[in-house]
């Protein structure tokens, strides 16, 4: 750990960082602490509670995303005459440019001393035409298929033969339940699984918006 300006920091650097704080586990602490594997990284990402490890979840499925870091920096600030000190809980590298995120319940949004410390930290990161983002609950069935087709996120778990042979069917406008049965010389199950797969990749897509059922239509990106 260093200090350092602000304003000489650069995204690639801190998209090298290492967690500012140890994330600790033990018997009996009100939150819900664990590392996630991420499939962007090739790393284990670090996470202190469910809302971030369903942050976590989300930016691993963004393809736009191509670098996680979990508390990435210590942000130390003289705000009206207070040293203010404030810790971000992510920092992501998009095709976008840099964005820094802040993990908390909808409830505490309004909190004075949570607006507060996220008002000037939002203040700081745009300086530096970087993005800002405070995060709170998604949507719950949203959330819950990226849980699902995080299952199938190890790519190196599928035969590359199988893939191929999915990239190459006709699978634009088949419903998941068609789609596992498009291949019968590899097992159904093998089929459907490798197909969600793809669909963590984006190489086939559906809509997540609601629930992810057999008759789901699968569509090819665009």
């Amino acid at each position: 750990m260093e200090d350092r300006a602000w304003q000489s920091v650069s995204a690639d650097l801190l998209g090298s960082a290492a967690p500012w704080r140890t994330f600790r586990w033990y018997r009996g602490q009100r939150h819900y602490a664990g590392t996630y594997w991420s499939a962007t990284t090739r790393t284990h990402v670090p996470y202190e509670s469910r809302l971030e490890l369903a942050r976590l979840l989300l930016a691993d499925f963004d393809v736009s995303v191509h670098g996680i870091v979990a508390q990435p920096f210590l942000l130390k600030s003289e705000v009206e005459r207070k040293v203010r000190k404030h810790v971000p809980d992510y920092f992501l590298l998009t095709s976008n440019g840099a964005v820094v995120v802040d993990v908390k319940p909808r409830r505490r949004l309004a909190q004075p001393d949570v607006a507060a410390t996220f008002a000037w930290t939002q203040e700081v990161v745009e300086s530096r035409g970087w993005r800002y983002e405070v995060w709170s609950e998604p949507s719950k069935q949203l959330l819950e298929n990226i849980r699902f087709l995080a299952g199938f996120r190890r790519g190196w778990l599928f035969p590359l033969g199988l893939l191929d042979e999915l990239r190459d069917a006709d699978l634009d406008g088949a419903s998941l339940e068609r789609a596992a049965r498009s291949l019968p010389g590899h097992p159904e199950p093998c089929v459907r699984a490798a197909i969600h797969h793809l669909m963590w990749t984006h190489e086939l897509q559906t809509d997540l918006a609601g629930p992810l059922r057999p008759s789901a239509v699968l569509r090819r990106p665009v």
